[in-house]
């Protein structure tokens, strides 16, 4: 068995690549001043029994820096919108004018910026457990493998590639908190 273990460190790559999307994904989320659709991906609004996405029930656009807008296409999901939107935690306060729902984007005090780093942060280190995870899934497979006759060089050997692939996705991890700490603070 020695001779044909092969480490799918494909799997592994794409699995520390979902947790980096995820933190992307969780990043756009954040407020940074300035007016992007981005920002509303995470709110659902309660349409037709069923969480759906802003996106798919009206038009999401962002006329100004400050201003993003939503077009709703349903009359009747206007106050549903309106409610998800108070509720996501965005700290905005949508304004109606008929089917449409304007969105003005507050200047960050100082204060929220803190915060919003924190949460950043926060998310950072969610993906960064998420790499480990896989890591240690990597290593349980080699262990289990050289338990099955797998040589102490072979051994070694996979197990500094998973080091590798893990040290790299950290890096990237805590670049991105960087960059995104740095456009939070920005004024």
């Amino acid at each position: 068995m020695s001779d044909d273990f092969e480490l799918d460190t494909d799997d592994l790559q794409r699995r520390m690549d979902g947790a980096l999307s995820n933190l992307k994904t969780e990043f756009a989320s954040l407020r940074t001043g300035r007016a992007s659709a981005s920002m509303l991906e995470p709110v659902m609004v309660d349409a037709y029994g069923a969480p759906t996405p802003i996106n798919q029930v009206g038009t999401v656009n962002v006329p100004e820096p400050r201003m993003v807008t939503i077009n709703v296409w349903d009359k009747g999901l206007v106050g549903k919108v309106e409610k998800a939107i108070r509720e996501s935690g965005l700290g905005i306060n949508p304004q109606l004018n008929g089917t449409i729902i304007m969105l003005p984007i507050p200047e960050l005090n100082e204060e929220r910026r803190r915060e919003l780093t924190k949460v950043a942060g926060q998310y950072a280190e969610h993906a960064r457990v998420a790499v480990r995870n896989v890591r240690r899934d990597g290593m349980d497979q080699i262990k289990k493998a050289k338990a099955d006759g797998m040589s102490e060089d072979d051994q070694k050997f996979w197990e500094s590639e998973v080091q590798d692939m893990t040290d790299k996705m950290i890096a990237v991890v805590d670049g991105a908190l960087e960059t995104k700490q740095a456009e939070i603070m920005q004024v």
